[in-house]
């Protein structure tokens, strides 16, 4: 039913928390996991260890860093997950937004489900901050699967 399932993680925790739910599917279906974490300037900033610079060139050094600690983080992920005989990809993304970036992403690579965890955030909070999740319910037309998850 699924060949492919976009697994949408950021480096944390409560997102790996998808993890379980995505494996699970991709054996029942015998699917292969994509894990793609995209790269923002905020993220860059954070590999940086500080606010984003405004010199272009720093900027991009900070994003190739950001770039290179997500390809290592999806790596290990992938290889755990190979390791129970799941076929799986690792694929970062730069982009301005998160939410664009996956639904931009599933739309152009044949993606038959999108997996995802929330960070929990309501009301006010998601106001504020936005939610990543909401955002890719409201514009893809993929099938999702979210979970909220537990708190770490």
């Amino acid at each position: 039913m699924f060949k492919k399932i976009l697994v949408s993680l950021d480096g944390s925790k409560l997102a790996e928390q998808i993890l379980p739910y995505a494996e699970a599917q991709a054996l029942q279906f015998n699917s292969r996991l994509v894990l793609l974490q995209v790269i923002t300037v905020s993220s860059a900033a954070i590999a940086g260890v500080g606010p984003v610079p405004s010199s272009g060139e720093i900027i991009a050094e900070q994003f190739n860093i950001a770039e290179q600690e997500a390809e290592t983080y999806l790596k290990n992920i992938a290889q755990s997950l190979e390791a129970k005989g799941i076929k799986v990809e690792a694929v970062t993304l730069q982009g301005a937004q998160l939410g664009e970036g996956i639904v931009d992403y599933a739309n152009k690579n044949d993606i038959d489900l999108i997996a995802i965890a929330t960070h929990g955030r309501s009301g006010l909070g998601r106001a504020v901050f936005g939610s990543v999740a909401d955002y890719v319910l409201r514009h893809s037309g993929i099938p999702i699967l979210v979970i909220k998850p537990k708190s770490t």
